[in-house]
C-alpha cells in the first residue's frame, strides 16, 4: 500500500531547475572553503569544462565569475549582515548553506540582479544542492535581506566608525580587523587614505601583459590584442593592459613565452634591480626565489640584453619547472634548478645582482586573492619571519662587493617589509651584514608616490597595481 503523500494539494511536486552559472559558482566556492583552493586557480578549469559541454557562452562565464570574487571579496560584510538574518551563530550554519546564502547576498546587495530573480534562483540552487527542506531556510533568510540596500544594511551590522574605526572599516570594505590595522600602519595618514586602499582591494585588477624585451615588444601585443582592447602600461615601459574580457591565453606573443601575464608592480621591481647602477662587472645574475617564474622570465630577458647570465632558482621542484616553462626560449643563457636559498648551493661573492621575492603573507594581492584575507592570521606573520631574514641574509651573501641585491615582497606589512631589511643589517638574529641602502626611487622612472625612500612600497589605490615592496642594497664589504 503506498504511503499518503505529504504534499498539499495542488501543488505538485516540481524537480529544482539547475541553473548552470549558479551551480558552478557554488562548486568553486565549495572548492575554495574545503580544499583550500585558490579562485584564481579553481575557477578557470571550470568554465573550461562548461564552455566544451555546452551552453555556457561568454555571459555566462562573465556572471559565474563575478559571482565567485564578487562573494569572496565581499565575504565579512556579506557574514555580517546573514548573522543579523538567522537565530543562530554563523558557525552553526552549515557551509554549503552559507555558500548560498552568501551567494544569493551578493546579487541582493552587490549587483544589479532584480530582487526576484536573485532570491528564486538561489533558492532554486539550494533545492538542488541541498534539499527542499534547507531551501526554506534559505528562501525566508534571503527575503529579510532583500528588505534593504547594502548602506542600510551598513548602517546597521557595522558599529560608527568614531566608535570603534577598525571594525567599522572591516565590515564595511570586507577586511579583517587585523588586515585593516596592519595595512593602515604601513599606509599612514587619515581616514582617506585607508578607505581608498581597501576599497581598491575589492577591484577587479586589470590583466597586464609583459613584452619580454629582445623577444616581443608592447606595440606587438597592442595590434596583437587590438587598440580597442589594449592600452600601454601606466609605468613599466614593457606592460599593456588588456581591457575587461581580453584573453591572453590566445596571444601568440604568450603561448610562444615572448610575453607573458605579469603584473606592473612585479614588473617594476624586476627593471629596477636590472637598472641599479654597478660599478665592475655584470655579468652573473641570480634569481634566488624564481617561481613561479615571472620575475625571472623578465630578468632573463634584460640579463641577455648585456650579455649576461641568469640563475634561476626555486626550492620546490613542481615550482621550479614553472620557471623553467617561463624562460623556455630566453636569447641568453641561464639556468633554472632547484635549490632552496637559504642553503644555497653557490659560492659566495658569486654574483653581481640579485632578486629574492620571498614568501610572505600575500596582502598585497588581495585583488587577486581575495580568499587570502580570510586565511591568514597574524600568527602567520611568525612563521614567515625566519624565512624572510634567512633568504636576505644569504641573497646579501651571494653578491659581490658592490654587487646589488633586491629584497621584495608582495605584502605591505611593515613586518616583512622594512623590519626585515633593518634586522639583517642590523644583525638581529644573526650577523650583521656589511651593506647600504640604495635610493629605488629613481629606477622606477615616472612613477609618483613612492613615499621618502630609500626603499619603495607600491600600491592598489595609488599606482593601479599590487602592493609590492622593494628595497635595494649594496654589498660593501
Amino acid at each position: 500500500m503506498n504511503a499518503p503523500s505529504r504534499r498539499r494539494p495542488g501543488k505538485p511536486y516540481r524537480r529544482p531547475q539547475k541553473d548552470p552559472v549558479r551551480l558552478l559558482a557554488f562548486e568553486a566556492l565549495r572548492a575554495v572553503d574545503e580544499r583550500d583552493a585558490y579562485a584564481n586557480l579553481v575557477l578557470p578549469p571550470l568554465l573550461r569544462k562548461a564552455r566544451e559541454d555546452g551552453g555556457f557562452d561568454g555571459r555566462d562565464a562573465a556572471l559565474a565569475t563575478e559571482l565567485v570574487y564578487g562573494t569572496l571579496r565581499r565575504q565579512g560584510t556579506y557574514d555580517a549582515v546573514i548573522a543579523a538574518c538567522v537565530d543562530r551563530p554563523l558557525r552553526e550554519v552549515d557551509p554549503p548553506v552559507l555558500d548560498v546564502l552568501s551567494l544569493g547576498a551578493h546579487q541582493l546587495l552587490g549587483t544589479r540582479i532584480p530582487t526576484h530573480a536573485a532570491v528564486s534562483s538561489s533558492v532554486e540552487l539550494a533545492r538542488v544542492v541541498l534539499g527542499d527542506g534547507r531551501a526554506k531556510f534559505v528562501n525566508a533568510v534571503l527575503r529579510r535581506i532583500a528588505a534593504d540596500d547594502l548602506d542600510g544594511w551598513l548602517d546597521r551590522v557595522a558599529p560608527p566608525y568614531d566608535d570603534d574605526p577598525e571594525d567599522h572599516l572591516g565590515i564595511v570594505h570586507s577586511h579583517p580587523r587585523w588586515i585593516v590595522s596592519a595595512l593602515w600602519d604601513a599606509l599612514g595618514g587619515g581616514r582617506a587614505g585607508i578607505e581608498d586602499l581597501l576599497e581598491a582591494d575589492n577591484e577587479r585588477p586589470e590583466v597586464t601583459l609583459v613584452a619580454r624585451p629582445g623577444r616581443s615588444t608592447t606595440e606587438e601585443l597592442v595590434a596583437a590584442v587590438g587598440e580597442d582592447s589594449a592600452l600601454p602600461g601606466r609605468w613599466s615601459p614593457y606592460a599593456v593592459r588588456l581591457a575587461e574580457g581580453g584573453e591572453p591565453g590566445a596571444l601568440d606573443a604568450v603561448r610562444d613565452g615572448r610575453a607573458g601575464v605579469q603584473d606592473e608592480g612585479s614588473q617594476l621591481v624586476a627593471a629596477a634591480l636590472a637598472l641599479a647602477p654597478l660599478d665592475g662587472s655584470d655579468a652573473r645574475w641570480l634569481d634566488g626565489c624564481a617561481g613561479p617564474g615571472g620575475k625571472a622570465a623578465l630578468l632573463g630577458a634584460l640579463a641577455a640584453q648585456r650579455g649576461a647570465t641568469l640563475l634561476a632558482a626555486e626550492k620546490q621542484p613542481h615550482r621550479a619547472r614553472l620557471v623553467e616553462r617561463a624562460l623556455a626560449g630566453n636569447p641568453g643563457p641561464y639556468q633554472v634548478i632547484a635549490a632552496d636559498g637559504t642553503r644555497p648551493p653557490w659560492r659566495a661573492g658569486t654574483f653581481d645582482r640579485v632578486l629574492v621575492d620571498v614568501p610572505c603573507t600575500g596582502l598585497g594581492a588581495l585583488r587577486r586573492r581575495p580568499e587570502a584575507r580570510w586565511r591568514r592570521r597574524p600568527e602567520d606573520l611568525d612563521g614567515f619571519a625566519p624565512l624572510q631574514r634567512g633568504l636576505l641574509r644569504e641573497a646579501l651573501a651571494a653578491v659581490r662587493v658592490g654587487g646589488v641585491v633586491g629584497y621584495a615582497t608582495c605584502s605591505p606589512h611593515l613586518a616583512e617589509t622594512r623590519a626585515v631589511v633593518d634586522d639583517v643589517l642590523k644583525g638581529r638574529g644573526g650577523t650583521a651584514v656589511s651593506a647600504e641602502w640604495i635610493d629605488a626611487r629613481p629606477l622606477m622612472p615616472g612613477v609618483p608616490a613612492l613615499g621618502d625612500g630609500p626603499d619603495v612600497q607600491l600600491w592598489p589605490h595609488l599606482h593601479g597595481t599590487d602592493a609590492m615592496y622593494l628595497a635595494l642594497l649594496r654589498r660593501t664589504a
